[in-house]
């Protein structure tokens, strides 16, 4: 059977708690995709990015990006490319930030037995 398109969510509904509102969850799909809601002046401190690129598309509120290279301003309707491994952070604003992200879906580990298969 063929897959057919689908409206998903509305990315104009900032109401909710901090933390992760929405994922994509189709079990047949090539990407990754969630909408994340940091509180007032939260922070999510600076890391190595996964093996993927991220596009994130920043949706209300605004913050500061934080990279090796300083920090940069941003706010509702910035578009950002962060490159596979590359170190990032995030800072929200006085009235929050809430984002969203895609990137390529990453293969889930899969434990097997020690030493390969039987």
């Amino acid at each position: 059977m063929t897959r057919q398109p689908t409206s998903l969510v509305s990315t104009t509904d900032s109401t909710g708690a901090p933390g992760v509102q929405w994922k994509l969850t189709d079990p047949e799909r090539d990407l990754d995709a969630n909408i994340v809601q940091l509180a007032p002046d939260a922070e999510i401190g600076v890391h190595v990015g996964a093996e993927v690129d991220v596009l994130l598309q920043i949706l209300d509120g605004s913050g500061f990006l934080i990279t090796d290279s300083g920090s940069a301003a941003v706010s509702a309707g910035d578009l950002l490319l962060l490159p596979r491994q590359s170190r990032r952070g995030f800072a929200a604003g006085p009235h929050g930030m809430r984002y969203l992200t895609v990137h390529q879906r990453r293969q889930a580990l899969t434990l097997g037995p020690i030493g390969g298969p039987q």
